[in-house]
């Protein structure tokens, strides 16, 4: 099923990639593709909550870093961060129609 995905480093999640219109899908494909979708969908909250304890991390450097320059490093990270969990938030609640509609970039 990897020719129907491809992987988002950012997202550190694979994505749908479909090369042609969901119904020029034979159902058996279809169906295949539903299937690895959701697999990859029940890891997403799990996805999240690795990034969260990231940003918890970088809150509590944050809270003891003196150096300017630095604190806008990690808050730079941190906002980062919050717009990767956005984005996979996106992703979960697109559910099936993530496969009819790819997200635009």
């Amino acid at each position: 099923m990897e020719q129907f995905f491809s992987y988002d480093s950012r997202l550190g999640i694979p994505v749908p990639d479909l090369t042609k219109d969901w119904q020029d899908y034979s159902v058996e494909t279809q169906e295949k593709i539903l299937f690895s979708w959701e697999q990859i969908r029940g890891a997403i909250p799990d996805r999240i909550i690795e990034l969260e304890t990231l940003i918890n991390e970088r809150q509590g450097d944050l809270s003891n870093e003196s150096s300017f320059s630095r604190s806008c490093e990690l808050n730079t990270e941190i906002a980062e961060l919050a717009s990767i969990i956005n984005d996979l938030w996106l992703w979960y609640r697109a559910g099936d129609n993530a496969l009819d509609e790819k997200p635009q970039d």
